[in-house]
């Protein structure tokens, strides 16, 4: 069950499959993912983990609750 905190490009990537997401693909100067109507941008940290913040807005584009996520 992840938490709602810093976390790995990749294991946000294998969180969002899990979701139902497909992906990532290219798109210009940031990968995509793609769940019916949603398209997301994925966050290119560059080595580094993906904050909380910047986890709570991608949560909020992917139309994801907290309790979804924590669920995993």
């Amino acid at each position: 069950m992840p938490r709602l905190g810093p976390v790995k490009r990749n294991d946000l990537i294998r969180y969002l499959k899990r979701l139902g997401f497909e992906g990532p693909y290219s798109g210009g100067k940031h990968q995509i993912m793609v769940k019916g109507d949603i398209t997301l941008r994925l966050p290119n940290p560059h080595q580094s983990d993906i904050g909380k913040e910047l986890l709570v807005r991608v949560l909020r584009q992917a139309r994801i609750d907290r309790g979804e996520w924590e669920r995993l």
